[in-house]
This record gives C-alpha cells, structure tokens and sequence, in this order.
C-alpha cells in the first residue's frame, strides 16, 4: 500500500514558500485521533476555504427554489455552512455550439442567463447570506462578517461570439476567469478532446484567441487553463502578462487523462506564477479505481434489480421510452437504490473501493512536490460531474482539510492551498491590468 503520508522533513522544507515566516509544525503522529480531528476542525475555521468550480442550473435561483434550501445540489448555502466551505465561484458555463451567429447568439443568451442568476442570489434571493466579490479583500471583508461568498467564472468563453467588447462586460459582470474553450474547439482555441482524433482547428490559440487573451490581462481576469489543448495552454503562458490558473484539474503523471496537465504544462505553469486548482473529480484523480468501482455497482444493481423482479434497461432501451415510461422506470430504480443503499455500498466497497478524499489529495501532494505548494490550490467541479468520496458535497468539506492535517501540513500551507494561493493570482493579474490601463506594460 503507497505510504500517504508526507515526511515531517518535506513537510518543513516548504514553509518558506513564499517567503513568509516559518511556522511551527505539529508532529500530528503523537496525536490521538480525537485531538487531530479538534487540530484540524481549528484550522478549517481559520483559514478561508475556496472552490473555484461550481456549476449551476439557474432553475435553482427562482424565488420558489434557490440556494438559500437544503436542495439536491452538491453546494447551496446550507451545505456551505455545514461544511465550513467559504467560496464558492459559480460558473457560467456554456456548451460548446456551432460557430455561427445563430451559435453565438444562443451561447450569449445562456451566460446571460446565467450571470443574472448569480446576481440574483446574491442581491435579491440571500443578499444577508451570500455577497459577490469581486478582489480578494471582498472576499475577506465578506467572511469576517460572516456571510459566505460567491464568485464567478466563465468556463468557455464561446459567449463571446467575436465581439472582443464582451471582455470587459463580463469582468463588470463579475467575471474574474475565464476559459477560452471547454469540449470541442471553440472560435478561441482548440479543446483537449482534439486528443481523441488527432484533428485540431487553430493548432493552439486563433488569431482573435490570442486578442482575447491580450483584453483579459487589460481588465484583471484570469486566464484559465482547464479544457483547452495543450498546445493552447501552452501559447497562452507565454503570451500572458499576468499568472494564469487551471481552475479545475489535476495531474496527468497521476492519471493519464486529457484534462489534467501534464507536467510540461506545470512547469510553465510554475514559471508563469499561476496556480492549478486540483480538482476532485473522480474520472480525473484515478480512472482505472473509478472503472472498477461503477462496473461493480452496476453487477450488484443488476443482481439485486433480477432479485427484485425489475429488468434493467440500457441507455439506448430508454431513448425508445416514453417520457411517461421512462419517469415509472428511473422512479421504480430509485426506490430499489435506496432499499438495498446499504447492501450496495458494503458490497461494492469491499469488492472495488470508490475513489475517496486520500487518492484526491495524492493529486496535491503530487503537484506539491512537482512544482512547489504556492501553486497548488483546491477544487471539486461540484454539480457538474465532481466529487469524491468523503468529499461528495459542499457539507463534506472539512474531510479535505482534515486529510491534509494527517499529511503533515501545516495551518499556514492548508490556508494558501485552500485560498491563498489563488487570491495571490487574482491579485497579481488586477495589479497587471491597472498598469497596463496606465499605459506602463
């Protein structure tokens, strides 16, 4: 079995590193279990816990049902308060389409939908307990009052049509990254799906990409790396001004996937002084771990639905349903679930264990290693595909920084991983933009 732990000695080597004052590390092995858990929860209050990938469906922000209620979502405020998560950026993401007017136009409606929503939340909905920041000292004005805090990000940044103006309204908006792509090549840049047949559109960033990118460094927002190929990626580094991120990935010498970055990628990364943001996302961390552990669940649904007297049909069976039908069936296979909840979970761990916190945070320590704990940061890609087990909600945030405790680090590093590093981008890229509207870059 691999040794999770860090040793105390790697651990204590990255303490400078940001050149801050050292701080006194705990031996967390001489601690009971209770006291590590009281250790961790301490910290956890401390430090500001940032994810920097929510997905949203804007049905949830009416005044009949929004976050403000203990929903099936992965994040509304309720799990935020019991899982002691602080930020959440709520994205605007928009399904890549054709690149036509009639495309660009539908793209623009759905992230306009979207950004209202937003607003709509945290000024109209739950203004008392969530607030829109827009710079780093929103965000900690807005936790020392108590509220949790909500940002935005733009994942695909196809709304934009080819009206480079649609830079700067979106960061009025509140728009503080934003991805030149997501799957499938947009007007912007080539996808990391390229990989799966070799064919490309712009061999990296197009000409109106590259524009984009010059408009994004002007008004402060981040350029974000996660979705496009690498050779985009890789263009974009060296063509911004400011530190970029990855707001939702991982590692690819951990698990070889198009979406994580591979470590080419994270050295420049490195060099740039951006951060990537690990991302909890089960297909990502460990695919061959996640595989195992579905086609056992299906063996023993199926098993207990032949039990049961209920035929399991396939996707394609259920394209040829009804609506009406296919509503009985997935009721019918819900009720089933929840009766054998147990006997499925006993058996399916015991037989094919699910990818949990620990392999998540292998990622992080990883990438820690590779290219230095300042540019390492935390997400989940929650309510669009995320989550881990021990980390399946926003309720569950605390397992992270717990696991983190048990590797060894320290309050100062979990606080930089969790927040800091990524507030020192956003920082650093309106710094940029305020020079370069100054005419001094």
């Amino acid at each position: 079995m691999m040794k999770r732990l860090l040793s105390f000695a790697l651990v204590a080597s990255l303490l400078f590193a940001c050149g801050g004052k050292q701080e006194t590390a705990k031996d967390v092995s001489q601690m009971s279990e209770d006291e590590l858990v009281e250790y961790a929860k301490g910290i956890h209050e401390r430090v500001i816990t940032l994810d920097t990938h929510d997905d949203i469906n804007t049905s949830n922000f009416t005044e009949e049902t929004n976050y403000t209620q203990e929903l099936s979502t992965q994040v509304n405020l309720p799990k935020m308060e019991k899982g002691g998560l602080d930020v959440a950026w709520f994205v605007v993401y928009t399904g890549q389409g054709e690149l036509t007017d009639e495309g660009f136009a539908n793209a623009y409606e759905n992230a306009d939908d979207k950004f209202k929503a937003i607003h709509r939340l945290c000024e109209e909905l739950a203004p008392n307990a969530i607030e829109l920041a827009y710079t780093s000292d929103d965000v900690r004005r807005i936790v020392a009052a108590g509220k949790k805090v909500a940002m935005i990000g733009v994942e695909n940044a196809y709304p934009l049509g080819m009206e480079i103006d649609r830079v700067k309204e979106f960061y009025d908006r509140g728009a503080r990254y934003m991805s030149l792509s997501h799957n499938g090549h947009s007007q912007l840049s080539d996808s990391n799906t390229g990989e799966r047949d070799s064919v490309w559109l712009h061999n990296g960033l197009s000409d109106f990409g590259k524009e984009v990118i010059a408009e994004m460094n002007k008004w402060g927002i981040m350029i974000d790396l996660s979705h496009p190929s690498k050779e985009s990626n890789m263009q974009a580094m060296r063509l911004s001004k400011a530190p970029v991120i990855a707001s939702h990935s991982s590692a690819r010498a951990m698990n070889d996937v198009s979406r994580n970055m591979d470590d080419e990628q994270l050295m420049m990364l490195k060099e740039n002084g951006g951060v990537i943001q690990t991302v909890a996302f089960k297909s990502y961390v460990d695919s061959e771990k996640n595989r195992a552990n579905s086609t056992k669940a299906n063996e023993v649904m199926e098993t207990i639905a032949a039990e049961e007297g209920f035929e399991m049909h396939s996707r394609a069976e259920l394209r040829e349903m009804s609506s009406e039908e296919r509503e009985a069936y997935y009721q019918k296979l819900t009720e089933i679930r929840e009766k054998y909840a147990d006997r499925i979970q006993n058996e399916v761990n015991a037989a094919a264990p699910p990818v949990d916190v620990a392999d998540f945070v292998d990622h992080i320590d990883y990438l820690v290693n590779k290219i230095g704990l300042e540019h390492v940061g935390i997400s989940s890609d929650f309510d669009g595909g995320g989550g881990v087990e021990g980390w399946s909600d926003a309720s569950e945030t605390f397992n992270v920084t717990l696991e983190l405790v048990r590797r060894g680090y320290t309050e100062e590093q979990i606080g930089m991983m969790w927040s800091g590093n990524l507030l020192r981008v956003l920082d650093e890229c309106q710094e940029v933009a305020k020079k370069i509207q100054a005419g001094e870059m």
